[in-house]
């Protein structure tokens, strides 16, 4: 484990370029033809996984893992390469084991997400739900794959905790901060930006909502302001489309349009060229 942000894989091999990103959904984006479509797709799974993880009683800092390697798996493969509903729960159960929360029992697992879809997602999946633990540990091996084992994550949260070290008069604006940070995951920024500068780019937009001037602090962090900006942007952006996004009426007709997977897991292409010669491929 890299003892420090700068070290780790999530800096050397995970914060992508925005070109980057928008050119590995090119596919998803022609079948779509919309990349506000595409991410209504994710901001939808980013909230099931959020529901899965409170169902489940698991701390922020672990579901912001699962949403994170979520994420992750689909900047690198198309999401008909293994469909989001199963690809969801095994990031839930990844991340429960590396943030050493507890590994998570396979009935509870799965009974947590067919009463989660029924009782809260049934606007979107209306059948049951049709996965089996067997499929979530299949799942779980692409997975691990697909990040290479780069599984240990940063998050803005501790940042953001040292910050209010030095801001302790302005303390009232710490939740609202973390709240924003939470809200953050529906957005590319975590792919993008390292955890410190998100953290700030919350503060400022916290700061901004209670009319607190922060303006010289943060000039004296002599960070990036264009970033920071930047990344206020992308989270303003956010807000901007919840303001008129009904998911409950718009999000069915979205999924339908979604390229649709196989039932069963398929190998992503660059684990099956791994994968050629060495395994029998996975049916």
């Amino acid at each position: 484990m890299a003892g420090n942000f700068w070290q780790s894989s999530q800096y050397q091999q995970w914060l992508f370029d925005k070109q980057d990103l928008m050119r590995e959904r090119q596919p998803d984006l022609k079948i779509l033809n919309s990349e506000e479509d595409y991410h209504k797709i994710l901001i939808f799974f980013a909230n099931f996984i959020q529901s899965l993880g409170e169902q489940l009683k698991l701390r922020q800092q672990v579901i912001a893992t699962a949403t994170v390697y979520f994420k992750r798996f689909y900047a690198r493969n198309s999401l008909k390469c293994i469909d989001p509903w199963l690809m969801a729960p095994t990031c839930v159960f990844l991340a429960s084991k590396v943030e050493e929360f507890g590994v998570i029992s396979n009935s509870r697992l799965m009974t947590t997400c067919q009463t989660v879809v029924k009782n809260k997602f049934s606007h979107a999946y209306p059948q049951e739900y049709p996965y089996r633990i067997n499929s979530v540990l299949e799942c779980e091996f692409f997975l691990l794959e697909m990040m290479d084992c780069c599984l240990v994550l940063y998050h803005p949260y501790r940042p953001l905790t040292e910050y209010f070290k030095e801001l302790a008069h302005e303390d009232s604006l710490y939740p609202l901060a973390w709240r924003i940070i939470n809200d953050s995951l529906r957005t590319d920024v975590c792919l993008l930006y390292p955890p410190y500068l998100i953290a700030l780019a919350c503060l400022h937009i916290a700061s901004v909502i209670q009319q607190k001037d922060l303006k010289q602090w943060l000039a004296e962090c002599s960070v990036d302001m264009d970033k920071i900006l930047e990344i206020s942007r992308q989270i303003l952006a956010l807000y901007e489309l919840w303001k008129n996004y009904d998911e409950k009426k718009e999000i069915s007709g979205i999924l339908e349009k979604m390229p649709k997977p196989k039932t069963t897991p398929s190998s992503p292409p660059d684990v099956a060229a791994q994968q050629q010669g060495n395994q029998p491929n996975v049916v």
